[in-house]
């Protein structure tokens, strides 16, 4: 329940100081019968307050605080509390009633200490001029680009340490987003001198990693719980996690089912289904020992690698929304899905 004062004719100085000490953030949002925000009430305002002796509630409360917009994402928000350097706001609707309060302490909090990966090296070539002059993560979908959404899918669930590698076109990338600070996370920078695939990239981490990480391909727009990941990966003590999606593939021709020569059965197209991968794994640390150096490696290679020498390898069932961007045809729907929205 959001915690308030409720202005009227009988609140007083009193309870004021009482609600400021039991919100427990320095502060307390200020608010008429109806929910609208009138103001907030600041420890140090009661302390001026005390100083020069005044029991007025309506002189001490800040009628003209900084507050956020109903909506704003988490991202967002973190980047305007830093910006203007204080530690929470009140948020409004669009008739100014109080809807909540966000602190940067909740938000911090919230941060784990694991890395994600996203694999943002690859040349695109199956999205022709599209990818000419513009590195594929970066392609816009509505206002900003791919690899922007999934940062501020990642942030939302608490990753907020990333590393990003990075090879064709580089600068273009690394200038959009710098050290992550504007969009509430830190981003260093894996820098491939030659192609090495969607693994071969964990080789060059120059520090040692202590928690399990993700590891994601930056063409890849998802609602998926990446805590919930995590989560998975660690309660099955697995080594390598492979988040897996289904995929229903409907044969062009008819098949014959026999035996010995005899027709026992007919199926007109058939629809056939697997477990693909969804290019979102999970690693454990001593994963990374298995990545040669300097050698075009795939994450596929790296998962029957893991197979082959008995360590534990778990699937995780995506089944939300996801979409690989990677072929044109997906570009534009999700170009489409994203107007529809």
């Amino acid at each position: 329940m959001l915690f308030k004062l409720v202005l009227t004719e009988k609140t007083t100085f009193e309870d004021a100081l009482k609600a400021v000490g039991e919100y427990g953030y320095g502060f307390v949002p200020v608010v008429n019968s109806e929910n609208h925000l009138l103001g907030i009430i600041a420890d140090g305002d009661i302390r001026r307050a005390v100083l020069e002796g005044k029991r007025d509630i309506n002189s001490i409360i800040n009628k003209n605080p900084y507050t956020l917009s109903e909506g704003i994402s988490r991202n967002m928000a973190v980047q305007t509390l830093r910006k203007i350097t204080r530690r929470q706001a009140p948020i409004v609707d669009s008739e100014g009633k109080l809807v909540d309060v966000i602190t940067l302490d909740e938000l911090d909090y919230n941060a784990k200490p694991n890395v994600a990966v996203i694999m943002a090296g690859g040349l695109g070539t199956r999205l022709g001029d599209l990818t000419k002059t513009t590195p594929k993560p970066m392609l816009p979908i509505g206002n900003k680009p791919v690899l922007e959404y999934i940062i501020e899918s990642l942030f939302k669930h608490g990753f907020t340490n990333l590393m990003i590698s990075v090879n064709y076109k580089s600068e273009i990338i690394k200038d959009y987003f710098k050290d992550g600070s504007d969009f509430g996370v830190q981003i260093e920078y894996i820098e491939e001198t030659k192609r090495l695939g969607t693994a071969g990239s964990l080789g060059l981490i120059s520090r040692k990693l202590e928690h399990p990480f993700l590891v994601m391909n930056g063409d890849i727009l998802t609602n998926l719980n990446f805590g919930h990941l995590l989560d998975h990966h660690v309660n099955n003590n697995a080594e390598l996690t492979v988040c897996s999606r289904q995929f229903s593939y409907q044969l062009q021709y008819g098949i014959i089912e026999q035996e010995e020569g005899k027709v026992v059965g007919f199926k007109e197209k058939p629809s056939m289904n697997f477990q693909i991968s969804a290019g979102i794994y999970t690693l454990s640390p001593g994963i990374i020992d298995l990545i040669p150096e300097d050698v075009f490696y795939d994450m596929t290679t790296a998962i029957s690698d893991a197979c082959e020498k008995g360590l534990h390898v778990s699937t995780f069932p995506l089944d939300g929304y996801w979409i690989d961007i990677g072929q044109k045809q997906d570009y534009h729907n999700a170009i489409n899905e994203y107007a529809e929205k």
